[in-house]
């Protein structure tokens, strides 16, 4: 018997099972997690605005948990070893690239075939501290076309939307006229978001499009498109549910129009500049104490130009939001005699929210904006 021969052969046996493991192990991402031990699909999600809509467009066909725990500031949020393989093992990966650096990085790094940036899904525009949001140079490009790098994502295009025609308060129409842009993955521009967790895109633009109902409303139809994709035998049922969550979007859309066509003032002032779309959408004009990072602190330029709006643009309520400090908006209220309020940024749901759920939040701060804009 020739044992070096034998012994070489059980190597050579040895190595290539090992390589087919291996193999094994960097495509399981995309296989290994299409379905749980029940049947469903897993998806996993950066943060509350994502959750909730592969809850409502999934339903009962997946089994969805997110990587920000509630009451958590998502911009915060760093990923733990269980997290990852948490993601690694996913059949479908939901996330908003600008929100969260470290979770971008993260589901990057786990490449899982069926993993769907909701920015591709819309059109982001630059918003800032102060005006309408009307400024539109940072709209959402190809940058994010083709970036799969070695991950297997797939570039599942979004189609037509359809939204076209959908006027609201100032005349804007809703900008959803087949933007095709594609749903899946996102480039090394990314890197080194992390930096002062600067909460907008490599591009500068504004990532809160969920504040806008017909914005989300446009998320929600490529998500049950490219759920269909991930799990081919319940896309009819996807669909289904993505057109009736479309249609309570289009519902809440119609209630705020109503709702803040008439008010003594236009302007209103908030801690965190999140809410550029809804003012856009809207005719209002959002001044923000800090820009689109809720940590960052403003001058005292600043503070003194947000005195003088308030006295010129009639403002009377100062909004702090539920997972952020309220200090430096009860300080400003307080030196210009102004109320304060909540304006909640969906960006987490707390026993501090005022609802349960998105739309709960979204009628409460309705309420808010109307009281504090003088609504007839």
């Amino acid at each position: 018997m020739n044992v070096r021969r034998s012994i070489s052969a059980a190597t050579a046996t040895g190595a290539a099972a090992l390589a087919l493991v291996t193999l094994s192990a960097c495509s399981g991402s995309s296989a290994a997690g299409e379905q749980n031990k029940d049947g469903k699909l897993d998806v996993v999600t950066s943060f509350y605005p994502m959750r909730f809509l592969a809850e409502q467009v999934g339903g009962e066909h997946v089994a969805v948990s997110t990587l920000t725990e509630p009451g958590t500031d998502p911009h915060d949020q760093t990923i733990t070893a269980r997290q990852r393989v948490e993601l690694e093992s996913a059949g479908y990966v939901l996330h908003l690239t600008g929100v969260q650096p470290a979770v971008d990085d993260a589901i990057k790094e786990a490449g899982v075939k069926h993993t769907v940036d909701a920015a591709t899904l819309t059109e982001l525009h630059v918003h800032g501290t102060g005006g309408d949001g009307h400024d539109h140079g940072g709209s959402h490009s190809d940058e994010h076309k083709g970036e799969a790098e070695g991950h297997g994502h797939e570039g599942e295009a979004h189609s037509e939307h359809g939204h076209e025609g959908e006027a609201h308060s100032d005349g804007h129409a809703a900008e959803a006229d087949g933007h095709g842009h594609e749903a899946e993955g996102h480039s090394d521009e990314h890197k080194g978001e992390a930096e002062g967790h600067s909460h907008e895109t490599e591009a500068g633009t504004d990532p809160h499009i969920w504040l806008d109902p017909l914005k989300y409303a446009e998320v929600a139809e490529g998500v049950g498109e490219t759920l269909g994709k991930a799990d081919p035998d319940h896309a009819a049922d996807y669909k289904k549910n993505a057109d009736a969550l479309v249609k309570k979007l289009k519902a809440l859309d119609a209630t705020f129009t109503a709702g803040l066509k008439n008010t003594d003032t236009k302007t209103f002032i908030t801690t965190h500049s999140a809410f550029g779309y809804l003012a856009e959408r809207y005719g209002l004009k959002q001044e923000g104490i800090a820009g689109l990072d809720p940590e960052s602190e403003p001058t005292p330029a600043r503070i003194k130009e947000l005195q003088e709006v308030a006295k010129r643009d009639k403002v009377t309520t100062v909004f702090f939001e539920t997972l952020a400090s309220d200090k430096t908006a009860k300080t400003l209220a307080k030196d210009t005699g102004l109320k304060t309020d909540v304006l909640d940024p969906l960006e987490g749901i707390t026993e501090k929210s005022k609802g349960a759920d998105y739309f709960e939040v979204m009628e409460a701060n309705l309420a808010a904006l109307q009281k504090a804009l003088g609504a007839k």
